[in-house]
């Protein structure tokens, strides 16, 4: 069973995670941000400050080969940890150039992300571990814990050495499952999801003698009391998918024990996006997505053509 998320949201740079060993470690050091730097990490030289854009100064002589750490500036907000819902600005550029090819900054827009899930490449999942919320951090990733030898498009070359630097704006953790309310499902036509609310994936039996209904569906299995998501949010998110014509998985954030985190603005899944806004944070939702909601004609790896797609969804939290 092969993930799908990024076939969900509209892909960013970072949203594509690279091949690499689980066992590079990091080294963390401080250094004044607008001096040279003396600990091996390139010198801000303008935007110093914490929300500020930063200017990189080229990297000198030949890059770490391990992850580095360095703080920049400490906040006072609490340490981040694996699963943890967070939100961040940065700046990333290549350790021999002075050209970055990606920030958030010009695009006044935080990055959401699910630490540890995979989201993004190693060296940001390792090297965030343990920062403070109100932190600015360099990260320098070797090319094992970043794009490899594939590189990426034409910014980033072939074992390339990474530089990035990161605020973290913010930082919480993520509950297990949802609280809500049970909704009676009496409907006979349409799929029904168990009410469990162990953090394991809930069961989803599809009738086998219905037909697919032609219209979204988006109904409550469990009803919170939390905010209603809105179209501009970004909501943390366990969900298991199935094929409604013989009940197959096709993707499960259960099976990888990591929630996703989709900026609603960015989700391409039409009956997806549109099922969730609306919900109340901490409820758990089934979604019954015809094709021309989905992916219509074109086949997506192990989805047909013009399949319905059933969603189990589990609204966490949102950023």
């Amino acid at each position: 069973m092969r993930r799908l998320a990024g076939l969900l949201v509209v892909p960013l740079l970072l949203l594509s995670a690279a091949c690499g060993s689980d066992d590079k470690g990091s080294d963390s050091a401080s250094a004044s941000a607008s001096a040279p730097s003396k600990s091996g990490f390139p010198a801000i030289t303008a935007g110093a400050k914490f929300g500020e854009k930063p200017t990189l100064a080229k990297g000198s002589g030949t890059p770490p080969k391990e992850l580095k750490t360095n703080v920049v500036s400490e906040g006072d907000g609490a340490k981040l940890k694996n699963g943890d819902a967070i939100q961040v600005n940065y700046l990333g550029q290549a350790w021999d150039s002075t050209k970055p090819f990606d920030n958030s900054y010009d695009r006044k827009q935080p990055f959401d992300l699910t630490l540890g899930a995979g989201m993004v490449i190693q060296g940001w999942d390792k090297g965030l571990v343990g920062q403070k919320v109100g932190s600015r951090v360099e990260l320098v990733i070797p090319p094992d814990l970043g794009y490899g030898a594939n590189g990426q498009g034409q910014d980033i070359k072939p074992n390339a050495t990474l530089v990035f630097v990161v605020d973290v704006v913010s930082g919480k953790p993520v509950p297990k499952s949802p609280k809500g309310s049970e909704v009676a499902q009496d409907n006979v036509d349409l799929p029904k999801v168990g009410t469990n609310t162990d953090g394991k994936a809930p069961s989803v039996k599809i009738p086998s003698k219905s037909t697919p209904p032609k219209k979204l569906v988006s109904n409550y299995v469990l009803e919170s009391k939390g905010e209603v998501v809105k179209g501009t949010d970004s909501v943390v998110v366990n969900y298991v998918g199935l094929l409604w014509k013989d009940g197959k998985t096709f993707d499960s954030t259960y099976a990888t024990g990591k929630t996703q985190t989709f900026p609603l603005a960015q989700v391409t899944l039409k009956g997806l996006k549109n099922g969730l806004i609306g919900k109340k944070i901490g409820s758990r939702v089934l979604l019954v997505v015809p094709p021309d909601q989905a992916f219509g004609s074109k086949a997506q790896q192990s989805i047909p053509a013009n399949s319905t797609l059933v969603f189990a969804v589990d609204i966490l939290a949102k950023m």
